[in-house]
This record gives C-alpha cells, sequence and structure tokens, in this order.
C-alpha cells in the first residue's frame, strides 16, 4: 500500500486479476496442458486408446509417407494462398468502396458482414445447395433458356476447391472489409488532402500511401485468415466430406479420420501436431512484428 492508502505493485487492480484467474487456468490446462499431452503421445504406437509405449518419430515418418495425408496439404496450400490473396483484394476493395461516404453505408456494412454471422457449417450447406446442379445456379441459369450452360464446381474433381474457395470468400470477405475499412478510417485526412494538392492519382494513394500506413491492419488481417485456413473442416465436410475421391481432403479432416473412424490416435496426434506447428509459425512472426518490433522502435 502507498502513503496514501492506495493499492500498489501487486495490488494494484486486485478484483480484475483475481476474476482473470478462472480464464488463465482454463487456458493452460484446455489449451497447453491438451497441447503437451497431445504431442508426447504423438510418439507413442497409440491406437483406440492411449498407450505408454515409445516409438520416437515412427508416427511422423508414417505420416510423410501417407498419400492421403500429402494431398491434404496440398489442398490445403491451394485453398490457402487462393483465400489469403482474394480474402485480402476483395476485402479491402469493398472497404475503400464503402469509405467513399456513399449512401445507406450501414446497410451495405450489414450486408457484406452478415455472412461472417454464420457457422461454416451452415454457410457450407447454403453454398451446397446454389451449387447443385439439380436445382442450385445451374438448375436456375438453364431454366431461362441457357441449355448448355453448366456449374457444377462441387462434383468436379478438378474445380472442387474452387467451389469450397467460393463459399469461403463469402463467409470472410465481410470480415475483411471491416478490419480494412476501420484501418481507412484511421488514416488522417490531411492525408488525402496532402495527395489531392500534389495531383496524385486515387489509385497510387491507395498503393503508395494508405496501404504502407495500413501495415499493422494487414498483418492482424492475415494471422487471422491464415489460422482459419490452417483449421479449415465445417465448410469442407458439409460441402463436399472431402470428396470427390480426396480432391477436397485437408488436414483437419484427416487428423478427425485418423482418430475417430481408424481409431489410430497416435497418428491423428501427429498430425495435429504438425497443424499445432503451423499456427505457431504463423503466430510467432506476428508477434514479433506487432510487439518485438515496436519495442526494438
Amino acid at each position: 500500500m502507498s502513503q496514501s492508502g492506495k493499492p500498489t505493485g501487486l495490488f494494484k487492480n486486485l478484483s480484475a486479476k483475481i476474476a482473470a484467474v478462472p480464464m488463465v487456468l482454463t487456458a493452460l490446462v484446455v489449451f497447453v496442458g491438451c497441447s503437451v499431452w497431445t504431442i508426447v503421445y504423438s510418439f507413442t504406437n497409440s491406437r483406440l486408446l492411449p498407450s505408454t509405449k515409445w516409438v520416437g518419430l515412427d508416427q511422423y515418418e508414417r505420416l510423410w509417407g501417407t498419400r492421403r495425408w500429402l494431398i491434404s496439404i496440398e489442398n490445403l496450400a491451394i485453398y490457402g494462398i487462393l483465400m489469403l490473396i482474394l480474402a485480402l483484394v476483395l476485402g479491402f476493395l469493398l472497404a475503400a468502396l464503402i469509405d467513399q461516404k456513399i449512401r445507406f453505408e450501414d446497410g451495405f456494412r450489414t450486408i457484406f458482414l452478415y455472412p461472417y454471422a454464420l457457422s461454416f457449417i451452415v454457410t457450407g450447406l447454403v453454398w451446397q445447395w446454389l451449387l447443385n446442379p439439380e436445382f442450385g445456379i445451374q438448375h436456375a441459369v438453364r431454366s431461362l433458356g441457357f441449355e448448355t450452360f453448366t456449374f457444377d464446381p462441387l462434383y468436379n474433381t478438378n474445380t472442387v476447391l474452387y467451389g469450397v474457395l467460393i463459399a469461403g470468400l463469402w463467409h470472410t470477405s465481410g470480415l475483411v472489409m471491416c478490419l480494412m475499412l476501420a484501418g481507412l478510417r484511421g488514416i488522417d485526412e490531411d492525408v488525402w488532402k496532402a495527395t489531392k494538392i500534389d495531383g496524385i492519382p486515387a489509385w497510387k494513394t491507395y498503393l503508395l500511401v494508405v496501404i504502407p500506413m495500413m501495415r499493422p491492419v494487414f498483418i492482424t488481417t492475415l494471422v487471422l485468415i491464415t489460422s482459419a485456413i490452417i483449421k479449415l473442416y465445417d465448410l469442407v465436410i458439409a460441402q463436399t466430406g472431402g470428396g470427390p475421391g480426396l480432391a477436397s481432403e485437408v488436414p483437419a479432416k484427416f487428423v478427425f479420420d485418423m482418430m475417430f473412424v481408424s481409431q489410430n490416435l497416435a497418428q491423428g496426434f501427429a498430425a495435429s501436431s504438425m497443424m499445432l506447428v503451423a499456427v505457431i509459425v504463423v503466430i510467432i512472426p506476428w508477434a514479433y512484428l506487432e510487439f518485438g518490433g515496436k519495442k526494438h522502435g
């Protein structure tokens, strides 16, 4: 206690710290504890039940020698690269348009953000229906007289990932738009006035001035999208179930099938540990750029 009777140091905001204890303990036990448990048992030969028989890196060698796992990684890479680029571009363009002080701005923001309020399962089912050739977009266009029109990406092994991508963009672009819009609204009006006085075209202002100033927003958005990509599961299950064949198989579905269908816990633990490594690879650079860079600066 200070001489004035006010709490200092450890006792400052004591009630808030006490209230945070359950949350901290839950995070330590559930997230950290379960993650460590999963990693440890990925080095065993656990099948239906956890086993303590140590097999070293055998599960990881078997994992990276499994064709299904490699295909799931390839599918996720294709989906992820396209999702990152298109979500950032589409979200920024929508934000730039809404930032022009258009009429009914609140209505447009609600419309664009609404898909994000839906779960991935609902989003997947909606787009499964829309992309169904029997009663979706293809059927609607053909009923207008375009009998040769074909649009069934979910039923073609070469295009199924793009069908999933459409649903993912519809679900995520609204969130990216809101984040980008918040960043644009944080740009000082004097910047816009100065570029107009200098006769700099609007597209150059965005490209050379505004986007560099929004670097923290872009980094945060990139981390959010990447984390969602790595965990991609619900959307695939609702739309394709991983098919046709393995054309839309993803790592999260591989983990689920290994643990609960094939009853191979150790293989599922190894795959989920690799997913955890991917998340860490994304989070550590973000944490450094957001906090370490500022500290050094």
